[in-house]
Order: C-alpha cells, then sequence, then structure tokens
C-alpha cells in the first residue's frame, strides 16, 4: 500500500505530520513553563523597576531563531490579529480601572494632548527620520504614527508604587487610553498602498471614526452597567465574564460601525468600572488577571517576530529617531498642549518624561508588514530597538524624577473593598466590606457610621470569628462588614461606608463625601 501512494503526497506527509494528544500536551507544556517564567518575571521587574515588557519581549527573543528555542516564526499578520486582540483586553482592563474622580478633571487636558499631542509628535518625529536618518517621506510619517502613541501599562508598572497628584495619573491615563484610536488611523492610511489622502481628509475621518467609537462605547457601556446592576446573575463568577463580553462587544460594535473599536471598549470599560456593579472586587481581579495573560502573550509573541542579528543597521537611525522624540517631540506636544491649561512645569516636565512606548507602537509596526510597504521589515526593526533602548532608559528614572520634581503626595487614607450582591427578590443588596490597613475606619464604632435607614451593619468577622455586632462594637483593621441595604439607600450606605473610611469620625466635619474612588 506504502508503495502505491504518490512520491509527492509521501513528502507532503512527512513534512506536514497530523496533530496528535502528544503534540497538544507538549504545547501546553511549553505554554505554561512560559507563563509560569513570565509571572517570575513580575517580581523581577517591580523590584528591578523595570517594566515588566522588557523581561517578556526578552523570553520571546530567547525562544526565537536566534536564541535557545530556535523557534522560527515571521507570520506578521498573525502577530497582529493577537497583538490587536490583547489590545482590546488591555484597554478593557485599563479602564475597568480608571476612576472618573481622578479622570474627570483632567479630561480636557488628556483629550488635548491624545489629539494635538499626537500631531505634534507625528511631524517633529517624521521629520528627524527623513532629514536625519534618510527614510522616505512614508517611511518616516509611518515611524512617526507609530510611536506617537504611549502605554499606560509601561508607565504604571513603573509608577504604581509612587503616590501622584491625581492631575498626572489622571492626564496619563486618559491619554494612553484615547490615542492609541487616532494612531491606528494614521498608521493605516500611511500603510495604504498608493498616494496618501490630504491631511484634511484624514482628520475628517479620524473625528468621524472617534465621534462613532465614543457614542459606541458610552452606549454599550451604560447599557451593560444597567443591565448588571439590575439583573441577579445565578452565579458570582459570571459576573466577570458579562463585564468583560461586554466591553469586547463595544469594540465590535464600534468597529463595525465604522469607527473607532479601541476607543469605544476603552470607553465602555470606564463607565462600568465607575459604575458600582456587583461583586466588583472579584471583576477586577478577573480583568487584572487577563490583561497580565494578555500582555505576556503578545511581549512573547512580539519577541519571536524580531530577527536579532537584522537590528545591527537599524541600531543608529533606532537611537537617533528616539533621542528627537523623548527630547525634541514628547516635550514639545506636553508644553503646547498643557500650557494653556495652567498645568505647573514640574507636572509638565513628569509628563513629558513618562511618555513611555509599549505594546501598542511594536504591534502597529507590524500594519506596514502586513500591507507589503516598501521598507517595513527596518521600520519594525526601528520601532523594536527603540521602544527596547528608551523604555530601559526612561522606566528605572521615572520614581527618581518624581521624586526630584516633588510630585508625591501625602498617602491618602486606604480606601475601602466593597463588594456588593444583589438580593433580587428581596430588592436590597448585601455588601461586603473589609477594612484595610490605613483606613480611619478603624476605632469607629457601629453607631458612629450613622448609616441611611434602611441599612444595617448585621455581621462583624474578625481574626476568623464572625459575630452580630452591637451599636457600640468598635471596629477595627482587618474587620470585614456585612451591611444589608435597600434598594433605595443601597448608593447612599456605599457613600458612607467610603467617607468614613476616609475621614473617619470626623467624615462629616471635614466634609468628606465619600465620592467612589475605585
Amino acid at each position: 500500500m506504502y508503495l502505491c501512494v504518490p512520491r509527492a503526497r509521501r513528502a507532503d506527509q512527512r513534512r506536514e505530520p497530523p496533530l496528535t494528544v502528544h503534540h497538544l500536551n507538549q504545547l501546553l507544556l511549553v505554554c505554561s513553563l512560559v507563563l509560569l517564567v513570565a509571572v517570575a518575571a513580575v517580581r523581577i521587574s517591580s523590584r528591578s523597576g523595570l517594566p515588566s515588557l522588557l523581561v517578556y519581549l526578552g523570553i520571546g527573543v530567547l525562544m526565537g531563531q536566534d536564541g535557545i528555542g530556535d523557534i522560527h516564526f515571521d507570520n506578521a499578520e498573525m502577530t497582529q490579529v493577537i497583538g490587536y486582540a490583547a489590545l482590546v483586553v488591555i484597554l478593557a482592563e485599563g479602564g475597568l480601572g480608571t476612576k472618573w474622580k481622578e479622570i474627570g478633571p483632567a479630561l480636557p487636558a488628556s483629550s488635548v494632548l491624545a489629539l494635538a499631542g499626537v500631531a505634534v509628535s507625528v511631524g517633529v518625529t517624521a521629520s528627524a527620520a527623513h532629514f536625519l536618518v534618510g527614510l522616505e517621506w512614508r517611511q518616516a510619517l509611518i515611524i512617526g504614527a507609530v510611536v506617537s502613541s504611549t502605554d499606560a501599562a509601561a508607565v504604571f508598572s513603573v509608577l504604581r508604587r509612587i503616590p501622584l497628584p491625581s492631575r498626572v495619573t489622571g492626564t496619563l491615563e486618559a491619554e494612553s487610553g484615547f490615542n492609541d484610536a487616532p494612531v491606528v488611523i494614521l498608521v493605516v492610511a500611511f500603510s495604504t498602498v498608493g498616494p496618501v489622502e490630504h491631511w484634511y481628509v484624514l482628520l475628517g475621518e479620524i473625528a468621524l471614526e472617534l465621534v462613532i467609537g465614543a457614542a459606541v462605547g458610552l452606549t454599550v457601556g451604560w447599557l451593560g452597567s444597567w443591565g448588571l446592576r439590575h439583573v441577579a446573575l445565578p452565579a458570582s463568577g459570571l459576573y466577570p465574564i458579562a463585564v468583560m463580553a461586554i466591553a469586547v462587544t463595544a469594540y465590535a460594535a464600534g468597529a463595525l460601525a465604522h469607527g473607532s473599536g479601541f476607543l469605544g471598549v476603552y470607553l465602555a470599560s470606564m463607565v462600568m468600572g465607575n459604575a458600582k456593579l456587583p461583586h466588583w472586587p472579584a471583576t477586577r481581579g478577573f480583568a487584572d488577571g487577563l490583561g497580565w495573560i494578555a500582555q505576556i502573550g503578545m511581549f512573547v509573541l512580539l519577541g519571536l517576530l524580531v530577527t536579532p542579528h537584522e537590528l545591527g543597521d537599524d541600531v543608529v537611525p533606532a537611537l537617533v529617531i528616539g533621542l528627537v522624540l523623548t527630547m525634541v517631540a514628547r516635550p514639545l506636544s506636553v508644553v503646547l498642549c498643557l500650557t494653556p491649561f495652567r498645568v505647573p512645569w514640574q507636572e509638565q516636565t513628569l509628563m513629558s518624561w513618562a511618555g513611555l512606548r509599549g505594546a501598542v507602537p511594536i504591534i502597529l509596526a507590524t500594519i506596514p508588514m502586513v500591507s507589503g510597504i516598501e521598507g517595513s521589515r527596518r521600520i519594525f526593526n526601528i520601532v523594536f530597538v527603540l521602544v527596547v533602548v528608551y523604555t530601559l532608559i526612561q522606566g528605572p528614572t521615572l520614581p527618581w524624577l518624581a521624586r526630584k520634581l516633588r510630585l508625591g503626595e501625602d498617602p491618602e487614607a486606604a480606601d475601602l473593598g466593597i463588594e456588593s450582591a444583589p438580593l433580587e427578590r428581596l430588592r436590597g443588596h448585601l455588601l461586603s466590606v473589609g477594612i484595610p490597613e490605613g483606613s480611619r475606619m478603624h476605632g469607629v464604632e457601629v453607631n458612629e457610621l450613622r448609616l441611611p435607614a434602611g441599612a444595617a451593619v448585621t455581621l462583624v468577622v474578625r481574626e476568623g470569628t464572625s459575630f452580630v455586632p452591637l451599636p457600640t462594637t468598635v471596629l477595627r483593621r482587618g474587620d470585614e462588614l456585612l451591611v444589608v441595604a435597600t434598594d433605595p439607600v443601597r448608593d447612599a450606605a456605599e457613600r458612607r461606608l467610603r467617607a468614613v473610611g476616609h475621614g473617619g469620625k470626623l467624615a462629616d466635619w471635614l466634609g468628606t463625601d465619600g465620592a467612589d474612588t475605585r
């Protein structure tokens, strides 16, 4: 029988062996080992101050064709698709963690920085790439657009241990969520084969896609929040899945409506993140875990795509372009966009240096590769080197710069962890309240909480022992409270609990309003 099989077919069979359970087991083993190494790398990066993206990229490079893994991977189209999917998850996780209290006052400034600042950065960086490095205008414009998008994950992985003014964190976070949309539009436009459209046409397209994406995102986010707050799901574990599904729906709906799906998913997630959804701590933990998995997988894949031995000729151009971007384009865009808002020079200095480039630029650098633009491989190599080198320089120095500029705030009282479970048939809510270290609720008696009528502390869990509290029971750090509230006073009860958590017994005298600070 074997002799009857044509040779061509036998060769094909040898080149493409069938996938077996053994192969699947090997793949699962490799993936699990990579995840374990990447998770351990988080600890290393947190101690060294380096953004974790460098560690993940290093894992991918080591697994690649010039590393010990000797894996040959050059599928830019697959990388782009997986990168887009990972970026959706990362933006969803970022939006869910965005506090409206911080981002609201900074919204006008961050919007201008995400739009006008991108235009300034693209123009200055593209000019440097053309006149100093000698790239053609199309290639220069692509690089200018690609590296003009900042990365919130890279910034806050370094600054997460340093308390900063809310205006700084709000502006940086909103900018990183908003500027992905116009940058993607510009890169796609510049990577289209044929003549580049006139600038006013691009501006019109950007404005239209942003408006559509914003409308879809806000609508989906509001509808999703309303549904999750009024419908009791049969299991608490379904709430995190539903939240992420709604966020992805916002991206898909925005993209299908020819709008910005990235802006849609960020805004929808931000709306849900500030809507006091049931089982919120579990949802945040689930989204945070998905965000880490997305970052790890995306960076490892990008590390596999790069070919280290081809980077030698592109190191100097990357350093030159990165120097202009870091020392000229970014500071100029910050000064021009934020000076009208009277932002102090110390904050402008920090935000100029905090323009870290992470996953987004490297992902966007695959767009010209997929489109078949001449010199696209060189563009990818330049962007890769630029991101690695300047993240390595900027990342560890950001905490030092924040301290030198005296932008660290006094630590505030720790916010309460409040988890809500709807009691649909009883028309009420069960609030689980954890009192963390640093909360000013420590030392407050139960009757001093002054909860609104219709809300009451029904149980206290202290050191593993639960008991029904008396009005004179003194609350302590580490206690967990079960508060039952009727539906009409649910929000008022949570606001009061947060107010006492921040102001203690003097919450009313200090004017603490108990605004949600999640």
